[in-house]
Formats: C-alpha cells, structure tokens, sequence
C-alpha cells in the first residue's frame, strides 16, 4: 500500500485500512484483558471453597487427634507445619495483589488493567532485581524447600503418592531460568512477569495461591489416609486366648488355642444380640463398643459358670454378616479385692455425671459402700461421678464378705475437661449444602461426636455471617428477621457462616472450648 504513486483516494482508503486494523487489535486487547479476569475469578472462587476444605479437614483432624492422640496426634504436628508453611505464602501473595490494585478504581473493569508499570517497577531495575522481585524469588524457593524437606521426613517414606507431590512442588514451584520463544535462556521472573499486563500478572499469582491450595489439599489427605492404612496393620492385633471351658482342674490337659484379634475402630460391629444366662443385655448399660471391642459391663453373679450367647453384625448398606458368640466365664467366691469400672470410659470427665458401677463380686450391694469426692449412689452398684477440680480422682470401695471379713480396694481415674463441641445446622456438621428456606427453619444446635455417652447441650445464640454483609448476632437457636433478610440477598452457590456459637451443658456451670462453626453452601 505504501509503493508507488497513489492518487489521493487510493491514499485514503489505505489510510482507512490501517485505522480499522488497528481498531481490531484494541478490540482484541481488551477481550484478552477480560479473559485474564475472567480466569481470575474462576480461581479465586475455587481457592476459597479449596481453603474451606483444608480448614474443615484441619478442625476434623484436631478432633481425632484430641480423641485418640496415639494414632494421630504426629499427623496433627505435621499437618500444622504444611498449613504455617502453605499458609505464609499464601498471605505473601494476597498482600502483592492487594497493593498490585490500590490504584485501580473499578477492581473488575479488567480493560483499564493493560498496564505492567506496578510490577515492573517493584521487581526490575535494568537486567537485576529490586528488593521485591528478590523477596518473591526468595519466598517461592523457601516454600519448595521447607516442604520438599517435610515431605523427605522417614515417617512419611511409605504413605501413597507423596514421591509424585515432591515432583510437582519441584516443578510448580520452580524459580529456574525459562527458554523463551527464540530458544535464548530467561530468567524466571523476567520471563513470567516483565512487561505483562496487570490482570495477567494478577491471575498468574492467584494460580500459585491455587497451587499451593491443592497441594496442601493433597498432602493433608494423603497423610491421613496412610495413618488409617497404618491403623489396619498387624500391629493393631492382639492374641486372644480360646479354651473350650472356663477353669480347668489341677493335673488336666489343658486345650486352650491362641489366636489373633483386632482391638481398632474399624471392626466395631453394626450392633450385636448377646444374652447372659439366657438374659438380654442392652447397650450402654450392659455392654458398650470400645475400638473393635464389646466391652461387657454387667454383674459377675453368683458363683459358678456363666454362658454369654449371642450375635455380633457386621457389615453396612442394610447386608449384615453374623458372627456367633459362645463363650463362658467361671465366677468364684471369696474375692479379696474389688471391682470399680467405669460404664462408659477409663476417664470422667468434669462438670458431668459419669455413670459408674461399682461392686464386689461375691457381695451383695446393699453391703458395698463406695466414697470419692463428687460420687453419688443411683441404686444398687450404680453410681455417678461428678468430678471438680483436679486432674485425678480416686474412688474408695469396702465391703464385708460374709464371714464378716472386711475387704476393699481404690481406683484412680483421670479427670478430662469436655472436648470442643461441633456447631451442627439440621444435625450436619462441617460444611452443608442445603436450601435457602430449610436454613431459615433449621435449628442450631451443637454436638459431641464421638463422645462416650449422652450430654445435653444447650445453644443459646450464634453469629451468622454472609459475605460481603454486616454479621448479624442472633440469640436463640434460629435465624432472626435480621439473618433471615441478610439471607435473601445471598446468591446462589455463595456460603454462609454460623459461628461464635454460645453453648452450654444442661444443668451444669462448665465452661465448654470454643463450639466449631458451620458453613452452609446454598444451593437455590
């Protein structure tokens, strides 16, 4: 267009040309600035739910470890390094986009963000780096390295997967110098964010809080999972003895068989039909499930040989497989010693009642007296223990056998304060997905997963929290007016929160931990 001699309409139609071409490109600009944002959001949206999920593993993982510190307490420890190490460059890169958008008036006019003078600025000067793009460099490989070194620890040599995450950390996370277009080598932070447009630099550092996100997601996942499948080895078995009767008498053979049997949560049965001498027992008062135990509590009774008969189920989605149980114990008299169990727990726990039994077997209750401080008589061998202050508490037993022949003995158990409660919405805990009208009718309670026997608790106010609104304090267990209209104007598929949950033990003054909160997903 521009060679030879061009008349001056010919002149001006080439001008034109350019003009329009131009105007194509600016328009194409625009949509790629609109596309970055776009991605963004889509990113920032999936970090959040992601942070959500790492935040109700770790209050589901502190509860475990609280419950059966043995066998996940270690997890617990390491868990919380991976989320202060994942965590420190998360909170690094937020502050870098805050500061990228001071300037920027309208956060989501995406077609304005065509500038790259704020991180050019902050990381280059000439062929080096300032002090910020040396921080970044700086954060991104303390981050590799911290976790490639916790991932390295020997305890963590044989759980599932962990070699495959160190790979991608190593190549997520990589500050080495990248080949450009023109095959010549670049340094990472030249390459990836000198000269680009705002929003892209922008979207690129919400895809390394993505990054880190996931990843944390999965090493925390795999980490338990491994301890579960360590939780299912031998080591978890113990030898059990068989004999075909229960007393044997002094010169005879002695038949007896040992064999192994699990003692962990995963072979607890579906429920279990057992009988004592022909009678029924019930569960909780006279046997109760402890790991993959059925750890009986009743009356030794008279003496002589006593028959537990019966079936143990097994088994979920309505198919049950039975086991039968045949078993027999010898009780004989004259003890020298008492027997104290608790009905529930090898602990009490303070400011509740504990139910107790305590007896001597051979004796009558009416002729066993037991004294410890906060025990109460309910009838016959029952008790209740309502502990105080302290740490320990010891129960005194005595009674007379019948050739009036005082006997007695102590036990001492462990006072444990009540774990956290869990803030529940319809009886759900963690996160829930329901209806916008099933949340304005639901109840707010809080519950004790898990715990060994039933404790009433009372809620009596909440905070109830939808983004971007002023959180509402309701008393009561249900949504106000006010949490109701806050409510209405919450979007579909947006999350609200129920927290600072007031909960409290009917008929007692303990102080309960803080009540974990309850995030809602709305699903209309």
């Amino acid at each position: 267009m521009a060679g030879g001699k061009l008349s001056p309409r010919q002149r001006m139609i080439n001008l034109m040309y350019l003009v329009f071409i131009a105007m194509l490109a600016l328009n194409m600009s625009k949509e790629v600035l609109s596309a970055f944002g776009l991605l963004n959001e889509k990113i920032s949206d999936a970090n959040v739910a992601t942070t959500q999920r790492n935040q109700a593993f770790m209050e589901g993982l502190a509860v475990k470890a609280a419950d059966e510190p043995g066998q996940y307490a270690a997890v617990e420890a390491k868990a919380r390094e991976i989320s202060q190490i994942s965590d420190e460059l998360d909170t690094y890169l937020a502050s870098l986009k805050t500061a990228s958008m001071e300037k920027v008036e309208d956060p989501t006019d995406y077609e304005v963000m065509d500038k790259a003078d704020f991180f050019n600025n902050l990381f280059f000067r000439g062929d080096k780096y300032k002090e910020g793009g040396q921080e970044f460099i700086d954060k991104m490989d303390a981050y590799r390295t911290e976790m490639i070194a916790i991932l390295s620890d020997p305890a963590l040599a044989n759980v599932a997967g962990i070699e495959e995450i160190k790979k991608s950390i190593e190549t997520n996370f990589s500050t080495e110098e990248e080949t450009n277009r023109n095959g010549k080598k670049v340094k990472w932070l030249n390459y990836n964010y000198e000269g680009f447009p705002l929003v892209a630099s922008l979207t690129k550092l919400t895809q390394i809080q993505a990054d880190v996100k996931s990843t944390k997601s999965e090493v925390l996942q795999r980490m338990l999972a491994g301890q579960q499948a360590a939780a299912l080895s031998f080591s978890n078995y113990s030898t059990l003895l068989e004999t075909s009767k229960s007393a044997y008498y002094a010169g005879e053979n002695f038949d007896g068989s040992i064999v192994l049997g699990r003692t962990d949560e995963s072979t607890k049965p579906k429920r279990a039909e057992l009988t004592l001498d022909g009678r029924k027992l019930v569960e909780g008062t006279d046997y109760t499930f402890e790991g993959g135990k059925v750890k009986l509590n009743v009356s030794a009774g008279s003496p002589g040989d006593h028959k537990i008969e019966g079936f143990l189920y097994y088994g979920e989605g309505g198919e049950e497989t039975e086991v039968a149980v045949d078993r027999s114990f010898a009780t004989i008299s004259m003890p020298n010693s008492a027997v104290i169990a608790a009905d529930k727990m090898n602990v009490v726990y303070r400011g509740v009642d504990n139910p107790m039994t305590v007896s001597i077997p051979g004796i009558p209750d009416n002729k066993v007296n037991a004294s410890a401080p906060g025990l109460s008589r309910v009838s016959g061998s029952k008790y209740v223990m309502r502990p105080g202050s302290g740490r320990t508490v010891t129960i005194s037993a005595n009674g007379t056998l019948p050739d009036g022949k005082p006997v007695g003995s102590k036990s001492e158990f462990r006072i444990k304060d009540i774990p956290p409660p869990v803030g529940a919405i319809r009886g759900e805990t963690g996160i829930v997905r329901m209806e916008r009208g099933g949340l304005e009718i639901s109840s707010v309670s809080a519950v004790l997963p898990d715990f060994d026997f039933d404790v009433n608790l009372n809620v009596t106010g909440f905070s109830f929290k939808v983004s971007g609104q002023p959180t509402v304090r309701v008393n009561g267990t249900k949504l106000d007016a006010a949490a109701k209209g806050a409510l209405r104007r919450a979007g579909r598929g947006e999350t609200v929160q129920i927290f600072d949950i007031n909960a409290k033990v009917s008929g007692s003054s303990v102080v309960l931990k803080k009540t974990s909160p309850v995030i809602i997903e709305l699903t209309n």
